[in-house]
Order: structure tokens, then C-alpha cells, then sequence
């Protein structure tokens, strides 16, 4: 095949795919539900729903080539808010391709379980299971804390969620269906790669980096996109127009994830569920902030340097990061320049990228034995929502934590702090006079409260439908009060504190109580 092309390829129901012609701001939900699309093909079981990830009404699955096992990785996501250009050398599947012959085994579970009433909203259901069951290995099984996980992206409106957990748990008993996934992997490899010297759809696809610079020197006016979980908004509810955009997600080297020893260097395209996981490797307590890092469709398509450029003040990663200590590396022709992250932002959705420039990677440096790190998101639910404030806290001590009730307690004088902060200003913020109302101090209450009454004092947040300025004041502050109960080694719940005989540090158990009630 000829290796400059400007035609969208990708594998679907047995055969290979050609578009032309496509607008570079054409969604994937677009095509699939255009009566007049080449693709189209009785497509409509794919639902419109939000328009902006919420829902999951929208969701396909999506198979990329998958190096280790010669076979396909499936990964769930929200078609609404996704470019159609960006399924160039995938697999695709549908509500309307996986039962053709006879109803899938996710699509039996559902019907056993009694898990659809309106059915609007059971296509993307569906194909969230369907990513989880070609995912598993055969013989497991799915538990209902797994099922709940995958789909955390899927909202339902009239079945309940029970009857619909009850089919992920029961799916994989139904007597099986098997995917060639090598088979497929090998049809996709046959496709030439796009060329840097061709748009694809209308967007632009380089393949290395130096490709992309050069690209973005001479195009600094098209839009920089990755995972689209943020333009796609713009396109889906601002109704942007693009005409030229460059998609970063074909440079492979933007994609790796590599740990050294001074930490982890991760590519700007790196997809979230393999971001956290690499972080959880080393900071296993951010596994749940992890797990609620929006559903699972949008982390499946999100990437880190998205959601750090994008200089959203509510970025759930950049408080995370800023805490980390995390340094931002950005790339042009004229070379590379690295800064602090918090430095990064400059106002409201404004950042400290020229227009040549694009975000590389980010570099977090590795954890020390002597540090405690806790990230807290508050928001109204607790899946699948945005933050009304988000706060990250790594603290350094003088002495080694020791084994406590439910975890390690730390004890000690703070060598070094630094919070990062969402949802309290125009930009992520970097919480300075906090730190240094903690740097030098021993850990106790009392340094807690202080340091919680800084931070309350130290921003001046806006009411808006998630949550009002006074209650996002406070609420920071408690935080700080929710941290110190955390460090000494006791889970933050009523039930730990009744089992508690020896208190830590000097503090009352009627003290300890008050706090727990009082915490977010």
C-alpha cells in the first residue's frame, strides 16, 4: 500500500475500512450514526446521549496492536468525544457487530440478568463488557468491586445497577466467544504507517518527535490534540470548527512510560490507566484517587500531557503532580526547556507553552522511605465526576514510619512539604505558605490545624455549581485535620477509631472523633 495516504484505515467486522474526505472535526459518533457514512451500517445502537463523556451511551471499543502478546489490547471509550481520524490503524467494534450470528455472552448475561429496561444507555454498557471479557484471561472470574471499576464511565437512568453487575459477574460462565485478536493484529499491521507529509483525515499524524516539532513550527496555528477528552468538549459543546489539527498519539516515543534512578520519565501520550499504574507501583495509596479519576472510557482515551496542557484549574493530575514534585518538559525546534510544573501555568487556562512548543514528558522523582503522600478529591459523586477541590500533600520526615493500626504512622519533624491544589483558583495552584507553616515543625495536630487554617486562608475560590467558596474553604482546611489522622496509622472512619486502645501522639479519642465527624 502506498505509505502516504490521507484516508482513514481500520479493521471492522472481518475486513479493512477506507475513508476519505474526513473534516478533522468530525467525531467517531459522527460517522458511525451518518446514514451517508461508508461506515455506517445499521450503526444507530450506538446512542448520543451527554455529548461530553458522561453518559456512556456513546461507548465502541477500540483494539490497538498490542507488541507483548502479538494480539489486540481492548480498551472501552466514549465515541461522542472522540476525532473519527484517530481509529486510523485500530480495530472497532460496536453494539451492532458483536451479536450478529447470536447474542454475545455479554449480551445473553444482560438478557439472563434482566439488566435493560429503556435500553438507551445498555449499548455502552455493553461494550464496556465487552473490553472487560476479550481482556481477561479465560477461567477468570469478575467480582463486583472489578465490574463496578470498569464501568464507572456508564451512567444508567431507569434499570438500577444491580441486575447490570449481576450479568459482568455471570458473563463469563456463558459458554464462550473467541476473538482472532492475533489475527486482526496482523491485518492492522499490514497498514503503512501515515505519513508526517499527509494529513489523515484532516489531522496531521507525525511519527517521531522530531517530526512533530517540526510540524508545530510551521503550523503553530492547528490544535495540538491526544486523547481529545478536553477539545472534543469544545467541539461537542462550543461547536469549534477545526480545519487543521495535530494528533500527538502516532509518536510512539511520547507513549513510553521509563523509570530510572532518579524516577519516572512519562511520555506526554501516555494513557492514564498505564500513568497510575506505573505511579501505584511506587505510591500504591493513590490507587483509589486513581480509580476515580473520571469513568474508565475517558481515562482509557485521556493522556497525562493532556490534562497538564490543557491548564484547566480543576485537572485532577496537576495537584497530584505538583505535590510529586514533578518537573514539565517542553520541546521545540529551538530545543527542549524543563520547569517546575506549578510554574508551568500562568492564568486561567493560559500556560507557559509558546506556540512552537509542545509538552514532551513530565518527569516525577521517586519516592524516599521517609515520605508521606496523600491526594484527596471531594466531589459530589463518587465516579465519574469532576472535583469540587482536590488536594495533594507529601510530607518528608526526619525518621522512618513505623507500623500503625491500619497502616504506617509517622512521626517526627516535617524536613520538607509541598501541597499542590484544584478547584481553589484560576490555575492548579502550589500551596507555599502552607508548606512552610509545616517545614521544621513536629507532625502532630496542632501542625495539622495550622497548616489547614494557611490554606484556608490562602485562597479566595469562587462559588459555582459544584461547590460553594465557603464550603471549598473549609473544606481544605479539614483535609489537612483528615491527613494527620491518616499519618498516625488509622483508617478515617468511626468503625477504626472504636477498635483503637493506645492513642498516638497526645490527642483525645473524643478529640479524634470530632475530627472524623467533622472531616470530608
Amino acid at each position: 500500500m502506498n505509505s502516504t495516504h490521507q484516508v482513514v484505515r481500520f479493521w471492522r467486522n472481518g475486513s479493512i475500512v477506507e475513508l476519505a474526505d474526513m473534516k478533522a472535526s468530525t467525531t467517531l459518533l459522527e460517522l458511525l450514526r451518518d446514514p451517508g457514512s461508508p461506515a455506517h451500517a445499521s450503526c444507530m445502537g450506538t446512542k448520543e446521549g451527554c455529548g461530553e463523556g458522561d453518559c456512556g451511551a456513546c461507548t465502541v471499543v477500540i483494539g490497538e496492536p498490542d507488541p507483548a502478546s502479538k494480539g489486540l489490547k481492548f480498551r472501552a471509550v466514549n465515541s461522542c468525544i472522540r476525532l473519527a481520524h484517530s481509529i486510523d490503524g485500530l480495530a472497532l467494534w460496536t453494539v451492532t457487530d458483536i451479536g450478529r450470528s447470536s447474542p454475545h455472552p455479554v449480551q445473553q448475561a444482560m438478557v439472563e440478568s434482566h439488566a435493560s429496561q429503556c435500553g438507551f444507555c445498555t449499548p455502552g454498557f455493553v461494550m464496556s463488557l465487552f473490553a472487560l471479557y476479550h481482556s481477561v484471561e479465560p477461567g477468570t472470574t469478575v467480582s463486583r468491586e472489578t465490574a463496578q471499576e470498569v464501568l464507572s464511565g456508564n451512567l444508567c437512568r431507569c434499570t438500577g445497577y444491580r441486575p447490570i453487575l449481576d450479568a459482568a459477574m455471570m458473563m463469563l460462565s456463558l459458554p464462550p466467544r473467541v476473538l482472532d485478536a492475533q489475527g486482526i493484529a496482523a491485518q492492522l499491521r499490514t497498514l503503512a504507517p501515515p505519513s508526517a507529509d499527509a494529513p489523515v483525515g484532516g489531522s496531521w499524524r507525525p511519527q517521531s518527535i522530531d517530526e512533530l516539532l517540526s510540524l508545530r513550527s510551521v503550523r503553530p496555528q492547528a490544535q495540538l490534540i491526544a486523547g481529545c477528552t478536553d477539545v472534543g468538549l469544545w467541539i461537542t459543546k462550543q461547536h469549534r470548527v477545526y480545519e487543521e489539527v495535530i494528533d500527538v498519539t502516532a509518536v510512539q516515543a511520547l507513549h513510553a512510560i521509563t523509570q530510572n534512578p532518579h524516577g519516572l520519565r512519562i511520555g506526554a501520550a501516555a494513557r492514564l490507566p498505564e500513568v497510575f499504574e506505573a505511579l501505584c507501583n511506587g505510591r500504591p495509596q493513590l490507587q483509589t484517587f486513581a480509580a476515580r479519576f473520571a469513568g474508565l472510557p475517558i481515562r482509557n482515551s485521556a493522556t497525562l500531557g493532556g490534562n497538564v496542557a490543557n491548564g484547566s484549574p480543576i485537572g485532577d493530575s496537576m495537584p497530584l503532580l505538583i505535590a510529586l514534585g514533578a518537573q514539565v518538559v517542553l520541546g521545540s525546534v529551538r530545543g527542549e526547556r524543563s520547569l517546575p510544573l506549578e510554574d508551568f501555568y500562568l492564568a486561567y487556562r493560559k500556560t507557559a507553552l509558546a506556540a512552537d512548543e509542545v509538552v514532551l514528558w513530565i518527569d516525577i522523582p521517586a519516592p524516599t522511605s521517609n515520605q508521606l503522600t496523600r491526594v484527596y478529591k471531594l466531589s459530589k459523586r463518587f465516579d465519574d465526576d469532576i472535583s469540587a477541590v482536590c488536594l495533594a500533600i507529601t510530607l518528608d520526615f526526619d525518621r522512618a514510619p513505623k507500623a500503625g493500626q491500619d497502616g504506617l504512622a509517622f512521626s517526627g519533624a516535617i524536613l520538607g512539604a509541598r501541597i499542590g491544589v484544584g478547584g481553589m483558583a484560576a490555575t492548579p495552584m502550589r500551596a507555599r505558605a502552607a508548606e512552610a507553616a509545616l517545614i521544621g515543625q513536629a507532625w502532630s495536630l496542632q501542625a495539622a490545624q495550622a497548616a489547614g487554617h494557611t490554606l484556608t486562608q490562602s485562597f479566595q475560590p469562587i462559588s459555582d455549581m459544584r461547590a460553594s467558596s465557603l464550603y471549598r474553604s473549609q473544606a481544605i482546611g479539614r483535609l489537612m485535620q483528615r491527613l494527620w489522622i491518616e499519618s498516625q496509622g488509622i483508617s478515617a472512619n468511626l468503625e477504626s477509631l472504636d477498635k483503637l486502645e493506645q492513642l498516638p501522639d497526645t490527642a483525645s479519642i473524643a478529640t479524634l472523633r470530632n475530627l472524623l465527624e467533622l472531616a470530608p
